[in-house]
This record gives C-alpha cells, sequence and structure tokens, in this order.
C-alpha cells in the first residue's frame, strides 16, 4: 500500500495503549503512517496529548478541548488551562468539542456553552477546530454558522451523517473525516455511498484508534484494539468507494492534512 499517511485523530493517551504506545507508534511509522494527530478530550488528555507530541517531535502533534462528555466538569479554569494548551506549536487544532445528545453524559446546556467557549478561543487561537457531533446536527451547525466566518477552518471528526448533513458540512467550509466506519458492510453503507460526494480538497482519514477497527483487515486483533498503523485499509475502503486509487489518496489527503493543520 501507499506510504506518507497522516492520522488525523488517534486517542493515543488512552488507557488500552499504556502498555506498548511506543511500539503503537514505530508500527505506524513502519505502516507508511507518517505523522499522527493525538486528540486531546479533557484537560488532562489535552496536556497528555502534548507531552506525547514533545516526545515525538515531527511524526506527533496535538488537540486540545473538551469533549461534550465532558462539558458538565468544564469550568472557567479549565478553559483557561486549555487556552495555554492551545498556544503551544504543537497543539494544531482546538478539541475535540461539539456536541453529542446521544447519551447526554453532560447537560445539553452545559455542552452549548462548552463548545461557544472553545468555538471562540480556536478564533483567539487562529487554529482549526477539530469537531464531534452526535444527534445534535442542527444546534451544532447553528453554532459553526456563527463562528465560521472568524474561524481557521476545521473537520467534521467521524463523519457517519446523512448526505444533507455532509452538504451543510461542506457548504461551511469544512474537511470531512473519514474512519474505519465506513469499512461496515452493515453500518457504513451510507458512508460509502455517499463518501465520493466529498471533494478531493476536502477529504482527511482518521483512525480514531483504539477504536473503529476496520471491518476489512485480513488479520484483525484478537483484542479489537484499533492503531494508526490501519490507517491503510480505511484508505483502501475510501478509495473503493470513490473509484480512486490508494496511491492518489495518500497523496489528497496527505497534502489536505498539513494545509488544514500547517504541519
Amino acid at each position: 500500500m501507499a506510504t506518507d499517511w497522516i492520522d488525523i485523530g488517534v486517542n493515543l493517551t488512552s488507557k488500552r495503549f499504556d502498555r506498548d504506545r511506543d511500539a503503537v507508534i514505530e508500527a505506524a511509522r513502519h505502516a507508511g503512517v507518517g505523522h499522527l494527530i493525538v486528540t486531546g478530550t479533557s484537560v488532562e488528555e489535552s496536556l497528555g496529548a502534548l507531552a506525547l507530541a514533545r516526545q515525538y517531535p515531527g511524526m506527533l502533534t496535538a488537540t486540545a478541548g473538551c469533549h461534550p462528555h465532558h462539558a458538565d466538569g468544564l469550568d472557567d479554569e479549565g478553559l483557561e488551562r486549555l487556552r495555554e494548551l492551545q498556544a503551544q506549536p504543537e497543539v494544531v487544532a482546538v478539541g475535540e468539542c461539539g456536541l453529542d445528545y446521544n447519551r447526554n453524559f453532560s447537560t445539553p446546556e452545559a455542552q452549548r456553552r462548552a463548545f461557544e467557549a472553545q468555538l471562540a478561543q480556536a478564533v483567539d487561537a487562529g487554529k482549526p477546530v477539530f469537531l464531534h457531533e452526535r444527534d445534535a446536527f442542527d444546534d451544532q451547525i447553528a453554532l459553526l454558522r456563527e463562528f465560521m466566518p472568524e474561524l481557521k477552518g476545521g473537520v467534521a471528526h467521524c463523519f457517519t451523517g446523512t448526505e444533507k448533513e455532509l452538504e451543510a458540512y461542506l457548504d461551511l467550509g469544512l474537511y470531512i473525516g473519514i474512519t474505519g466506519w465506513i469499512c461496515d458492510k452493515r453500518r457504513g453503507q451510507p458512508l460509502f455511498d455517499i463518501v465520493g460526494r466529498v471533494p478531493d480538497d476536502r477529504l482527511l482519514l482518521e483512525t480514531d484508534a483504539p477504536y473503529l477497527l476496520p471491518h476489512n483487515l485480513p488479520e484483525p486483533p484478537r483484542d479489537k484494539r484499533n492503531a494508526p498503523a490501519f490507517l491503510p485499509w480505511v484508505a483502501e475502503k475510501v478509495a473503493e468507494a470513490r473509484k480512486q486509487s490508494v496511491e492518489h489518496l495518500a497523496w489528497q489527503t496527505t497534502r489536505n492534512a498539513r494545509r488544514l493543520f500547517g504541519l
């Protein structure tokens, strides 16, 4: 498979990587995944993501933000700590932030407050947003429309929505992040059917490891843990759906990631 991939979303601070994190990073390099963006989902996880980026300069960068699940606990002190993290050169995006009404681990009101605050932080930092959304599209798009004129772009991370939602995100100028969800023959078929509507210059690839193990792996790991080394298998399915070569996808998505995140 082609090399020089960029995985724009890896949860490398997950405890599931504690036993072999360095080996996971080396395996990614060996698989041709030359750059990983480590996702920050809380103040603590964002600190960990930054520490990893500093441990692997040139190969790892990070995001800093608060996932909607943790919005209830995000106070002014937490926002200030995130602001400080977002100013660091190794941090290339604000997030993972957004809205998630699927389980409402945090109240919708707290989620909206946290999301709006982080959108404002992204404007101040001059960095793109790394977006999460589930069952909250109308509220999410309304806030994004308010802030997009001042934002330095962003990506709809792990997009699994409808064609209408895809078009709305594209109309805002957002990039679209595709994960191993597309490799699931049952759940991923609707995404497979519409991913061809994403323009070449707006497409990004990610594993969201350790989650969303691609179902097309020839020898899936027994523990079902996803890893950045498996990004080429996500790309293979995306290439099939878009009727493009894997080599073209490697070149284009790497170029897109470098442009959006300033890598």
